[in-house]
């Protein structure tokens, strides 16, 4: 079976050196590794945020340099760490981010269904300035899933989480996407977290950046 991805020789800037990697599709493959070794950065090649600065990435067999960049990033998203929500309501950011695709909003009941998955239990109503950075981070996780891209790439999507809420999310978020043949790739810094719920592993080494 022909992979989703595949790394050949790939470096980015000139202090990051990838291992030839493949990622499978339809699976839930966690990045690991020290901090330093390229995973965030891993995420934003698959995407196209970046550019390698030497070798290719391959996306069902196709160069991904040769791909519509936009087009890519609809079906390749990135929820990233740092999130960014609009200053508002819940509901007017999953507005705002689907006006972006000038695509008609969820109903309140989906958006609810899509918070309720990421284990946030707010109105609609709720401000997004005035939330934790584990509610921000899971509001714009739930606006990702309701996209229901073919590809989602989660960066520390647990990190300001406690270990209970973090287990509850990614035990939900993996079982929507297997049901909906997503794929998940996540950068994730707990292996505990991975031995539980990753279907393959990528460990990066520190000693391939240079």
């Amino acid at each position: 079976m022909m992979p989703l991805f595949q790394f050949s020789d790939v470096c980015f800037g000139d202090f990051l050196t990838y291992p030839d990697i493949t990622l499978a599709e339809k699976r839930c493959t966690f990045i690991m590794g020290q901090s330093g070794c390229g995973k965030s950065t891993l995420l934003r090649l698959l995407n196209s945020l970046v550019s390698p600065s030497r070798g290719t990435i391959q996306y069902r067999g196709e160069n991904l340099a040769t791909l519509d960049t936009l087009a890519l990033r609809r079906n390749v998203l990135l929820c990233p760490q740092d999130v960014f929500l609009f200053e508002g309501s819940i509901s007017e950011n999953f507005s705002q981010y689907f006006g972006y695709r000038d695509a008609p909003c969820p109903s309140e009941e989906t958006m609810q269904q899509f918070l309720q998955l990421c284990c946030l239990y707010l109105p609609l109503t709720a401000r997004c300035e005035t939330l934790s950075g584990g509610e921000r981070q899971r509001v714009l996780l739930a606006i990702c899933l309701s996209f229901l891209p073919q590809v989602l790439l989660l960066d520390e999507p647990t990190a300001a989480l406690d270990e209970t809420t973090a287990h509850q999310v990614l035990a939900n978020v993996k079982l929507f996407c297997s049901e909906r043949q997503i794929t998940l790739i996540i950068v994730c810094h707990n292996p505990r977290l991975a031995e539980l719920y990753a279907d393959e592993t990528v460990l990066l080494e520190k000693e391939a950046a240079k």
